[in-house]
């Protein structure tokens, strides 16, 4: 056991799945994994090992925020022996052309968070995705025909800003879209030398104002969670 995951040595798979919601993790495993087992309930935040076409794979929930995140990825990297990180999750859009129900995949990813500004003093540094996963995940979208968006994201610490027109500078410098843990992700996954992507699915815009309904975003998020297994 780790402190917040109270699986047992051997019970969490290589590749691990990051949804930030516990209850999506939840469906992530019944939907898609052979034999899913659960390890993990503590704090109410599920951790699920199957097999995705006889490939042993693992689907954890983190929380919302690079803080909470940080925290499962820390203890499945050092703890488990975890070599393979792909999140999950969905992100709010910052260009018109980048439509809800979209895919985004991470190449890079911007940061209001200051996790970083102890290791880099007077510095930034630039967190990015593994190549060989992005390239993988990349591939197999153009294979199958599904459409993705591809470039840098920004990793957010605040869901509900006071400037609700702050993304437009971000827009005007190329980011794509927002959500809350992908920076955080990179990072750790840099530190410890283990390989990260984030797959994301645009669910609302800035923009245009546009959202998913429920079911829309269940549907969408199956393209994405597909993209991510067939990765492996």
């Amino acid at each position: 056991m780790s402190t917040h995951i109270e699986a047992k040595k051997g019970e969490i798979a290589e590749t691990v799945l990051l949804p930030g919601d516990p209850m999506r993790a939840k469906w992530i495993a019944e939907t898609f994994l052979d034999n899913p087992k659960c390890y993990n309930d503590v704090r109410g935040m599920f951790g699920y090992t199957g097999f995705y076409k006889d490939k042993r794979v693992s689907v954890q929930g983190t929380g919302m925020g690079i803080p909470s995140a940080l925290i499962y990825y820390h203890e499945l990297i050092n703890d488990y022996g975890v070599k393979n990180l792909i999140r999950v999750g969905s992100t709010g859009s910052y260009q018109k052309d980048v439509k809800i129900r979209d895919i985004v995949i991470a190449m890079a990813a911007s940061s209001t968070s200051g996790i970083n500004n102890s290791r880099f003093i007077n510095a930034d540094y630039s967190p990015t995705a593994n190549f060989e996963l992005f390239m993988k995940a990349a591939l197999y979208a153009k294979d199958n025909n599904i459409p993705i968006k591809a470039g840098n994201v920004l990793s957010a610490d605040e869901f509900y800003e006071d400037d609700f027109d702050s993304y437009k500078k971000w827009a005007e410098f190329g980011v794509l879209c927002v959500e809350m843990e992908t920076a955080g992700l990179y990072t750790i996954a840099a530190k410890f030398n283990v390989r990260a992507l984030s797959i994301l699915t645009v669910s609302d815009s800035l923009v245009t104002k546009e959202f998913t309904s429920a079911d829309e975003r269940e549907s969408t998020f199956s393209t994405m969670i597909e993209i991510a297994l067939n990765t492996l």
